[in-house]
């Protein structure tokens, strides 16, 4: 009998709070390897989801790893809180607060016209506390030893930018955007365009394409059906 796994399945996971896109892999090629007694077996995800991000992560298994290029390119959507008037090296809260600035003269208007601002195309620099790879090493690497990085700017486009919610310091909003877009340059160069400073204080992925997060599982039950 042919193994459903090495033909290709399409997980939709919810990734979990403080693990990173890798290590979720990790655990399903263990598990599927376990489970079925497959010394290898092709396990792969479309799209990264930093370690402080929730939310959907597609796997794919067996051959369907053939299709995540084209799954990557998808347009992804995420629900995410800025909060202003702090900033921080990897414009998440995953390094320590490195400036703060009064926020008592920014006001709701000035918050939904800059997010206006970033509708369309445009050009974006990566954050240097990112998975890219310069001469052949992360670059968080190279950013942990304080080491500086000549950063290339990528094109990419925002399709929706809309704030949901002001209690500041806090901007709650969804963003649609193309791929390799970060979202925490995106909330970096809001405090810029605020003449201010700001950082991603949450992050959750809400759909690629079509596929949504309220038809995921959370990696427990995955597992859990498994055994």
């Amino acid at each position: 009998m042919s193994n459903p796994f090495l033909e290709g399945k399409t997980l939709l996971i919810k990734k979990p709070y403080k693990w990173t896109s890798f290590d979720v892999v990790n655990k399903i090629r263990i598990a599927l390897s376990k489970k079925f007694g497959i010394k290898k077996i092709k396990v792969g995800h479309a799209g990264t989801l930093d370690p402080l991000a929730t939310g959907l992560l597609i796997i794919c298994t067996g051959k369907a790893t053939k299709k995540i290029l084209k799954l990557q390119g998808l347009e992804k959507c995420y629900s995410a809180t800025i909060k202003l008037g702090e900033s921080t090296p990897s414009f998440d809260r995953e390094t320590d607060v490195s400036k703060t600035l009064p926020i008592i003269n920014i006001n709701d208007s000035d918050i939904f016209k800059v997010a206006n601002s970033f509708l369309g195309n445009q050009e974006q620099y990566p954050p240097v506390f990112s998975a890219i790879k310069i001469g052949g090493e992360k670059l968080y690497n190279k950013a942990r030893r304080g080491e500086k990085v000549k950063l290339n700017s990528r094109k990419i486009k925002i399709k929706t930018f809309k704030i949901t919610e002001t209690k500041f310091p806090l901007i709650k909003c969804k963003i649609c955007c193309s791929k390799g877009t970060y979202i925490r340059s995106i909330a970096n160069d809001f405090g810029i365009k605020l003449n201010n400073v700001a950082h991603l204080y949450d992050l959750k992925r809400d759909s690629i394409g079509f596929y949504k997060l309220k038809d995921a599982i959370s990696l427990e039950d995955f597992l859990n059906k498994l055994h």
